[in-house]
């Protein structure tokens, strides 16, 4: 294999690193033909239908032509780790409940409503939104605010195509990301965790900026419903809970949204929640982080990188104070 190295010591893989579909379906028949024959078939079996919960085999698959300008340094994830390990509060609080619950989602049919500060507001569905603009794979990191970071390869387009098409008035300031709540599909949902529907926000700047991903599937298919489906936004440069799931609407707004985590604990979770090595959350540091795959026992942190080290961004915060804005 060869491996390329950057100046931060993170060393490159090829694409086929990633784990394919089929090799982690061939493990997962694996686990069921074990649990079919031996005397632990109780617990293996449990193991192999809890994986087959949110996602079909069959999951569709999507085709989109890699963009080799957002082609990160970092070796993938995994797609087992990265559709096993999730936030989705609207399935559960724990990493391992979307991937159990998120069956109960029906992502068809499913609709977008673009409202507010615009000059052409519409509903698309899905079929609108994958031919809106050509679909591209890039591949992104994640960090997550709790420390832990993920590499993963997306598709979708830039979210500015959706903003040109909408056409935005003078007065639209900030764009407000609205996920679907629904207590039928979402057992999440009667947690008191937070105030439902989850909502975040963007300056319309930052929505604009061409990392600024609307993503419709991952790993070459269809967004599993454990990660979104069937339509999110992922923001590359801000901790992962800024980046919306399952959205329904999405609104052009003159004022600052008040987005759901920081309503719940604004002095943890600001609007903004740029990853910032230099400002820690208030009960744990944001200097490192954990990659998740990389978990054996002398695996050592990574350094957390200013902007989750997309410094293209940093334009954006030209004359502000990130230590008060953060």
């Amino acid at each position: 294999m060869l491996i390329k190295h950057n100046p931060n010591g993170i060393d490159r893989p090829f694409a086929s690193e990633i784990t394919p579909r089929e090799v982690f379906e061939s493990r997962r028949h694996f686990i069921h033909q074990m649990a079919l024959g031996t005397i632990a078939g109780g617990a293996l079996m449990e193991m192999a239908t809890r994986e087959a919960f949110a996602q079909s085999a069959t999951a569709q698959k999507l085709s989109a032509k890699a963009n080799a300008a957002y082609v990160v340094v970092d070796k993938p994830t995994a797609y087992k780790d990265a559709t096993s390990y999730n936030n989705f509060y609207e399935f559960g609080t724990d990493k391992g409940d979307p991937v159990k619950y998120a069956d109960t989602l029906k992502t068809q049919p499913w609709t977008v409503s673009i409202e507010g500060e615009i000059n052409k507001p519409q509903v698309l569905d899905l079929d609108g939104l994958r031919k809106l603009a050509p679909l591209e794979e890039r591949i992104y990191r994640l960090r997550c605010v709790e420390g832990w970071s993920m590499v993963i390869p997306w598709i979708g387009y830039s979210l500015a195509e959706l903003i040109k098409k909408v056409e935005p008035n003078g007065n639209a300031k900030y764009i407000e990301l609205i996920s679907l709540a629904d207590k039928r599909q979402m057992p999440g949902l009667g947690s008191p965790v937070l105030d439902w529907p989850y909502v975040e926000g963007l300056r319309l700047d930052e929505a604009r900026h061409p990392l600024t991903f609307l993503t419709l599937g991952m790993y070459g298919e269809v967004l599993p419903k454990q990660n979104g489906a069937p339509v999110r936004v992922v923001v590359p440069w801000k901790y992962g809970f800024k980046s919306a799931k399952s959205i329904v609407r999405i609104r052009f707004t003159r004022d600052q949204p008040k987005t759901a985590w920081n309503l719940a604990a604004p002095s943890e979770y600001g609007f903004y929640s740029n990853v910032n090595p230099g400002v820690d959350h208030p009960r744990w540091s944001q200097a490192s982080e954990r990659r998740i795959g990389e978990d054996s026992f002398f695996a050592r942190k990574r350094k957390t990188l200013m902007f989750n080290g997309y410094a293209e961004v940093a334009s954006l915060y030209t004359g502000m104070d990130l230590q008060k804005f953060f």
